[in-house]
């Protein structure tokens, strides 16, 4: 069938002409007078859009459009907002830098509204919130994507309660999301090799405030019908899907942007799906530089930061080696180097033929800047990778963390918003980098917070008990049955909320372990609670379905429908209920499986108080003053014996602190010193966990370094670059021939603080000159398992040539009493090294 198409576009009033730009930028998204305009429009087309602004401005009709184009207070409401929106394009921000030094942010989903659904979960919205916050602060972020025709599927619930799926395909034409076009007029596009074949893909724009976030397409006429599905959903297909989208993200990413003339000179991968992307920097820097593969390496790795998310080792996407070799053997050639070399760019070990290609290990090896999510992410991230350094002491693997956060604006709820910004004066929009705002939570009354909040939770019980009539009528249900929704749950009852994806490890039942003790708990006609589920369990995973399954089925069982509700299809929309509208914010992972988590930062931020595992972001949050946590941060290797220990410290908590401090209730009927561990949690969660706060850590610890290096790198027409893999393979035909002698001192058997001791040792280094290794002394407390815990390093100088070596001496002074000890080692030295720990380069005494 021959189709010719076109597209239509609303006719809007001269009045009215604004409202479109705003409409196509996300700044609306954490904007809520931009949102109102659109719901005073037509607030019924607002809600059948699914609050999209494009969409619902397509759907008004003409006579509506024409009535409130000439009405005064709305044209007022709508010049007002249009103010602000170029006021925030033009303002001072805290970047005042270079905005043509270009950060290019990779990410295989992207959840910056509900109008855009390309995003599965936390990793999603993370990226939503960083791209966000980087326009805030004026960081010259560009945004890298996928756009997928089906997005992440919509959940619903069978009578049985067990979750189905549903994939509904996504109208870009109506949504916020604009295709980008060349000079002629036509559409962009790029090519990727796939197994042999040509790929095409189209860019599509998303602007979010100041910045843009670009996404490819492989839904054209142009590509077969097989790949025209590379982009058709978020983690849905095979390994053979996957691979192909994480070509198109990382190769076809990059040439996109310099499709559209940008040349970023950073780039940072959000997780390993964009690994990629480091081989067409290579390819480009070998073919239009000249550069060799090891040039160009070198080039890469202190421009290219990397994130992990995963904190267990199946999360870390693995490809077998006949699939790899299906999609990639031609990059060997193209790099210059052989089959098996760039097999072991993905393997811990190299020589290992039978390992598996890691796409985490590709991306941590081309990277010079990693990090895990949390404090305790980082920890957990350096022992599951410490194999690429092998002999590096685990405190040294160069992976550090920055704390994930998110954005105020977003996911603080409307009328919450509204009171901080009467009390928390201009500063809270217009300077975000100031964090100490926060501080003037103290200036806020009681009675005013805990009303704001009273309303937060009565919205919340009505879109609960909306979501489940629609969810009765949907399974088939009478009318007696749907009624039954209206009881639902109590806008006064002390609420609980656990919202997450439905894997195992989270363990969302973990709460309904004890029955009779849980419905006591729900049953208590003068302080009762409430439980709130949400969460999608992946398509495929039985296990996290049954777990949905088995809180229905509870709540149907015991009879306690009304106190136990699971609301459907876990989206933004959902979230921002949830975590405006709770009063406990209910978190309980397999420590140390939750790499950082954010759901429960956006509830502190709205007074909501976290009860929670000490994993990710909470185990370096949680004090007394704001929130609760279950156990001790122990381990266990009996999963069982766990789960009975914290459901029970889980119910201890609830009855003895949790539930009497929220009905603990003075003549005014307000809970006075639950208000006050609210005003700790919004103070203390706010900066903290503030994704400015996060996006300040990645400039001052990665981006402004990284985009230095670049500047020297071209500076100097990459012999910086040059020099580096000279120096490297030098050091690779020269460091077996190292040898280190004795160590000597002049250390008696027992020394008194504010000793001092020489420390002496003697070195052959072949090849090499002193200046070209870092000889280090390795000292500290000596542990009974003859380690050295918390060592400390001093540099070793040469004393002078000797035979055939070199003597190194240091001088250090006893400042620790206790059984001290001290070794050396040698590390590779370049004035162009970020860091001097790279792979197998390291030689101890």
């Amino acid at each position: 069938m021959n189709i010719s198409t076109y597209t239509v576009k609303p006719k809007l009033p001269a009045s009215l002409k604004p409202l479109e730009e705003i409409a196509r930028n996300l700044w609306l998204s954490w904007n809520y007078d931009a949102i109102q305009l659109f719901i005073r429009l037509d607030d019924q087309v607002w809600m059948e859009t699914h609050q999209s602004p494009i969409k619902t401005l397509g759907k008004v009709s003409q006579a509506r459009l024409a009535e409130i184009a000439k009405d005064d207070s709305f044209i007022a409401a709508l010049n007002t907002v249009y103010e602000r929106f170029l006021k925030y394009k033009k303002r001072d921000t805290w970047n005042k830098g270079q905005r043509r030094a270009v950060v290019a942010y990779f990410s295989k989903e992207n959840g910056m509204d509900v109008s855009l659904p390309i995003y599965s979960g936390g990793l999603g919205i993370l990226s939503g919130d960083h791209m966000k916050t980087s326009s805030d602060l004026g960081l010259p972020l560009a945004g890298v994507g996928l756009l997928y025709r089906q997005g992440y599927f919509q959940q619903y619930l069978n009578a049985d309660g067990f979750q189905q799926e549903s994939y509904p395909e996504n109208d870009w034409y109506n949504m916020p999301v604009e295709r980008k076009v060349d000079k002629g007029g036509k559409p962009l596009t790029i090519a990727v090799d796939l197994a042999g074949r040509q790929a095409l893909a189209q860019i599509w724009e998303v602007r979010v405030g100041r910045n843009f976030l670009y996404l490819l397409d492989t839904n054209i006429e142009e590509n077969p019908p097989d790949f025209r599905m590379v982009t058709s959903a978020l983690y849905g297909g095979d390994s053979e899907t996957r691979i192909q989208q994480e070509i198109l993200l990382g190769i076809g990413g990059y040439r996109a942007l310099r499709a559209m003339g940008i040349n970023p000179a950073v780039t940072h991968l959000n997780e390993g799906h964009a690994a990629f992307l480091s081989l067409e920097r290579l390819r480009e820097l070998i073919t239009e530089k000249g550069l060799s593969f090891n040039e160009a390496k070198e080039v890469i790795w202190p421009t290219n930061i990397f994130t992990t998310h995963t904190p267990v080792p199946a999360g870390n996407e693995r490809f077998d080696i006949a699939l790899l070799e299906k999609y990639m053997r031609p990059w060997a050639g193209i790099l210059g180097i052989s089959w098996d070399t760039f097999l072991g760019l993905g393997r811990e070990n190299p020589d290992n033929h039978s390992e598996t290609f890691c796409m985490t290990i590709l991306a941590l090896k081309f990277s010079a800047y990693a990090n895990g999510v949390a404090a305790l992410h980082g920890v957990v991230s350096r022992e599951m990778w410490k194999g690429l350094w092998p002999g590096l002491p685990i405190n040294e693997v160069p992976i550090g963390h920055v704390t994930n956060g998110v954005h105020p604006k977003t996911w603080v709820s409307s009328g919450m918003s509204t009171l901080l910004d009467r009390y928390f004066g201009p500063s809270f929009e217009e300077k975000p980098s100031d964090i100490s705002v926060w501080d003037r939570m103290s200036r806020i009354s009681d009675e005013e917070l805990w009303r704001t909040h009273e309303r937060r939770r009565e919205q919340l019980v009505r879109f609960v008990r909306d979501r489940l009539k629609d969810r009765y009528r949907r399974s088939g249900a009478n009318e007696r049955q749907i009624r039954t929704a209206e009881d639902a749950l109590s806008p006064y009852a002390l609420t609980l909320c656990f919202a997450r994806r439905f894997a195992t490890y989270k363990r969302g039942n973990l709460l309904l372990r004890d029955p009779e003790r849980l419905l006591k708990l729900l049953r208590d006609p003068d302080r009762p609670i409430q439980l709130i589920f949400a969460g999608k369990a992946h398509p495929h995973d039985i296990p996290g379905k049954e777990l949905i399954k088995s809180i229905v089925h509870f709540a149907k069982e015991y009879d306690v429908t009304s106190h136990i509700v699971f609301v459907e299809n876990y989206d933004m929309t959902v979230a921002h209920y949830l975590t405006s509208g709770g009063d406990v914010w209910l978190n309980t992972p397999r420590r140390p499986m939750e790499a950082s988590g954010t759901s429960g930062m956006k509830a502190a931020m709205n007074g909501v108080i976290n009860c929670s595992i000490l994993d990710g972001w909470w185990d370096e949050a949680y004090n007394p003053d704001v929130g609760w946590a279950i156990g001790h941060g122990e381990y266990y290797a009996d999963e069982n014996l766990q789960d009975d220990v914290e459901s029970k410290a889980l119910y201890d908590l609830l009855e003895q602190d949790i539930i009497p401090l929220f009905y603990q209730r003075g003549r005014d009927s307000l809970p006075r010193e639950w208000i006050k561990m609210m005003k700790a949690t919004m103070r203390e969660i706010g900066q903290s966990m503030s994704s400015h706060r996060m996006l300040m850590d990645y400039s001052n610890k990665f981006y402004f370094p990284a985009l230095r290096n670049h500047q020297r790198i071209i500076k100097t027409d990459y012999s910086e670059s040059k020099a580096l893999a000279a120096y490297f393979a030098k050091l690779g035909d020269s460091w077996a021939k190292i040898k280190l002698g004795n160590i000597t001192s002049n250390a008696k058997p027992v020394m008194q603080r504010g000793d001092f001791i020489t420390v002496s040792t003697y070195i052959e280094l072949g090849e090499l000159s002193p200046e070209e290794v870092l000889v280090e002394l390795y000292f500290g407390a000596v542990s009974s398992q003859n380690n050295i815990d918390d060592a400390r390093r001093c540099e070793m100088k040469s004393a002078g040539k000797e035979g055939n070596g070199y003597r190194y001496q240091v001088r250090i002074e006893c400042t620790d009493t206790g059984m001290q000890g001290h070794t050396v080692r040698i590390l590779p030295k370049h004035p162009a090294l970020i860091h001097p720990y790279r792979s197998r380069f390291i030689k101890w005494a």
